[in-house]
């Protein structure tokens, strides 16, 4: 028997937080039907999502990073820039690409904004598994419809 495959990118940058979301997305989705890939950072996932989609294993391709405020606006336009590439690759692909790609404002590293993002990020991962199956559902449904028709 066959399982739908499902591909998690998850950036390097802020992996104690990062990881996490693989964690919420594996409570919906078996670990054996994803297939995890890291990348250095938020701005190297949308290549990645589109090499990933374009090779036909995947009913969808979720991606997680953490994109922080470091005192300069430059998150603003890699956050951007990120959410306009994973897009990009799934509209490219025909593949669902999924972002748990948190911008937060005012971000500061202690323990109180750390175990919120990281509770946050379990949370989002949950989503991102339900955004899956269910695009992977309906998906299936549209193609029997066009397929009766």
């Amino acid at each position: 028997m066959t399982h739908t495959r499902y591909a998690f990118i998850k950036a390097n940058w802020h992996a104690d937080i990062v990881d996490r979301a693989l964690e919420g997305f594996q409570e919906l989705i078996p670990a054996e039907q994803i297939d995890v890939f890291d990348v250095p950072g938020a701005f190297e996932m949308p290549l990645m999502a589109q090499e990933l989609a374009k090779t036909g294993q995947y009913a969808a391709v979720a991606c997680a990073a953490l994109v922080v405020d470091g005192g300069i606006y430059r998150h603003d336009f890699v956050a951007q820039a990120v959410v306009d590439g994973l897009m990009r690759a799934g509209m490219d692909t025909g593949v669902p690409v999924l972002s748990v790609s948190l911008t937060p404002h005012h971000f500061q590293e202690t323990d109180h904004h750390m175990a919120i993002y990281r509770d946050h990020f379990v949370q989002k991962g949950r989503e991102a598994a339900q955004a899956a199956l269910m695009i992977t559902k309906t998906r299936e449904q549209a193609k029997g419809l066009a397929q009766a028709a």
